[in-house]
């Protein structure tokens, strides 16, 4: 995780945390790209350096990026403008995403 924050405090600037980050690269983005039948099966049937190549990889990137922040737009909006998607996020965090247990093991 430290060498990924590492590469990444690079990358972006402005006001985010090294979390910003890490979540944006090993959550959102692999994540997206993590979705693509032709990836799965370039890294099944290449090297490492001839998936590192593929034009496949470019664009499956912006495409990742591009869907990306569409999709936390539309999210961040609905939450922003109804209450009861703030009350729905409350309750999963409160619940099954253990938000104030996790907090309390920050110590």
């Amino acid at each position: 995780m430290n060498e990924i924050i590492e590469k990444v405090n690079d990358l972006f600037k402005g006001e985010l945390t090294d979390n910003d980050k890490l979540v944006y690269v090993n959550n959102v983005i692999r994540g997206k790209l993590h979705e693509s039948k032709v990836l799965i099966q370039q890294a099944l049937n290449n090297s490492k350096e001839q998936f590192a190549n593929s034009p496949d990889l470019d664009n499956s990137l912006r495409n990742a990026i591009m869907e990306a922040l569409d999709a936390h737009n539309l999210m961040s909006s609905q939450a922003l403008s109804s209450e009861a998607v703030r009350k729905g996020l409350k309750a999963i965090l409160l619940g099954p995403a253990e938000l104030y247990e996790s907090l309390r093991e920050q110590r």
